[in-house]
C-alpha cells in the first residue's frame, strides 16, 4: 500500500498545489462563464481520472482567489502543462500561481473515497 500511494518513509510525497486566481479576461459574457466554467469541470473529471489531479475544489469566500488544484506530480513544469489544459486558463477568467508541497501520500486515497461517497457527476 505504502509503495503503491508513492510516499517516502515519512509517509510524504511530492505534489504541486495550483492555486486558481481569477483571470485577467473579465469581458466575457455570464453565459460564455457558464459555458467555460463547465468544460472546466470536465477537464477536472478528465485529469482525476487519469490520476494527476487529487484534490480540487472552489473557494467560497468571494476573492479572487477561485480554487485550487492539487497535481500528482513531482514538477511545477509537470503541472503547467496540465493547467495549459484547463479551457479556464485558455480563456483567461482563470489565472495560476504553482507552488511544489510536499504532504501526506494518505491524500492519494482521496479519489477513491469520493467515488464511493459522490451521488451526482459533474
Amino acid at each position: 500500500m505504502i509503495r503503491m500511494l508513492g510516499a517516502d518513509e515519512y509517509g510524504m510525497k511530492k505534489y504541486v498545489m495550483c492555486f486558481l486566481k481569477t483571470g485577467p479576461n473579465k469581458s466575457l459574457s455570464a453565459d460564455s462563464v457558464n459555458k467555460i466554467v463547465k468544460l472546466h469541470l470536465k477537464n477536472i473529471v478528465r485529469l482525476a481520472s487519469q490520476g494527476k489531479l487529487i484534490v480540487a475544489g472552489p473557494f467560497t469566500d468571494g476573492t479572487e482567489l477561485e480554487g485550487i488544484f492539487l497535481f500528482n506530480v513531482a514538477t511545477v513544469e509537470e503541472a503547467k502543462k496540465l493547467t495549459d489544459t484547463d479551457p479556464g486558463v485558455q480563456a483567461g477568467i482563470f489565472s495560476v500561481e504553482l507552488h511544489p508541497w510536499y504532504g501526506s501520500a494518505a491524500i492519494m486515497q482521496v479519489p477513491v473515497i469520493h467515488k464511493k461517497i459522490q451521488k451526482k457527476d459533474f
